[in-house]
């Protein structure tokens, strides 16, 4: 077995209030899985995906990415390996052109000129945003912001992509654009999302977390589909949505 692209072991983390919001969790994602974070408000999920790259500590337990630990003196190449797309995209994009902003990552590793251009347009392509390279970002619609900030990730060639609520806020036709886009990438995928058909739809596996433990860990289907599961975790699919549309997603 290939060593996993992130690997969390007995995570606890309590918050400096003594909230205890993680209770000791085992998670492993394998390199080229596309893996839902399921679970109700308050289950742990963004606290978790802090502690991915470093920006908290871990009380007990710890974290590695490709087997390097997530500790302090590794955080520079722990931020290249894990990129975090957060829900608003102007979280991330604060410069004064879409290159500019997905140049921004990959020059604070020290690229310049050609590997650099190379390094923007390749991402930008990837996420169909490339005829927008010199566009002021605030002039984009809220989809085209979320792709390019897909796009400030990408250019770090990370090897896992963690994506918080990539579908919040979206209009259909974004939703499924950004749903295409997401699907013809090589990279590992994490997302944490509310969206249960996109779950569906992405992520043949899924992992729900309830109060701050991992409680199923399982084929996205199985999980949605498990009605005791769904009404003991607050998760619902949307009134009317069979999913069998999807169906069962190949692992």
């Amino acid at each position: 077995m290939s060593t996993p692209t992130l690997e969390v072991t007995g995570l606890a983390y309590a918050y400096p209030d003594g909230h205890q919001a993680l209770f000791g969790v085992d998670l492993h994602v394998h390199p080229g899985e596309r893996v839902a974070l399921l679970g109700p408000n308050g289950a742990g999920k963004t606290t978790l995906v802090l502690h991915l790259n470093g920006i908290l500590a871990a009380g007990a337990g710890s974290v590695s990415v490709s087997g390097l630990p997530v500790v302090k003196e590794n955080l520079k190449e722990v931020r290249r390996r894990v990129g975090i797309v957060f829900q608003d995209p102007d979280d991330q994009l604060f410069l004064g052109s879409v290159r500019q902003d997905v140049a921004f990552g990959p020059a604070n590793l020290g690229l310049r000129g050609p590997e650099l251009d190379r390094r923007v347009m390749e991402a930008l392509d990837k996420v169909g945003m490339a005829a927008y390279a010199d566009r002021p970002p605030h002039h984009l619609s809220f989809g085209q912001r979320r792709r390019v900030a897909v796009a400030t990730v990408l250019a770090m060639e990370p090897e896992i992509l963690v994506l918080d609520e990539p579908s919040s806020n979206l209009d259909p036709a974004s939703r499924r654009e950004l749903a295409e886009i997401l699907r013809s990438l090589d990279v590992t995928v994490l997302m944490v999302t509310h969206d249960l058909p996109y779950a569906l739809e992405l992520c043949p596996r899924s992992v729900v977390l309830a109060e701050g433990t991992v409680v199923a860990d399982g084929p996205t289907y199985d999980l949605l589909t498990d009605e005791a599961l769904m009404a003991a975790h607050r998760l619902e699919l949307p009134v009317g949505f069979d999913p069998d549309r999807i169906g069962s997603l190949p692992a």
